[in-house]
């Protein structure tokens, strides 16, 4: 499962609500990148695709590749707008090392295969 804070749900309800009505969610994925190695992604799609997995947190629906589910797995997804800086954070219980600006990670098990 992931999860959406009530911060991060509400600020991804008034972005889709500003594209219009229709029925996107939100695409989070995982790809090479960052200095830790793998970088989180996020994008809004109008559908899901065929192999995804679609999940909703309070509200939101979550389009997730099988690549990304494993390692996005138990992850919560929080929204902050403070002095430190502003946008979303993830808090991942998969990775072993996360960079300082908190957009990449690395994990310990096995070298991931990133397509």
């Amino acid at each position: 499962m992931i999860t959406l804070t009530g911060p991060a749900a509400g600020q991804l309800q008034r972005l889709l609500q500003e594209k219009g009505p229709s029925e996107q969610g939100l695409r989070l994925f995982v790809h090479a990148g960052g200095c830790a190695g793998m970088q989180y992604g996020m994008a809004f799609e109008a559908q899901a695709r065929e192999s995804d997995t679609i999940l909703e947190s309070r509200g939101v629906r979550l389009y997730v590749d099988p690549f990304s589910l494993t390692y996005l797995e138990g992850a919560s997804i929080d929204y902050q707008d403070s002095p430190d800086g502003v946008g979303f954070r993830v808090e991942n219980p998969n990775a072993a090392k996360t960079c300082a600006c908190g957009l990449s990670f690395r994990v310990e098990s096995a070298v991931a295969k990133v397509p």
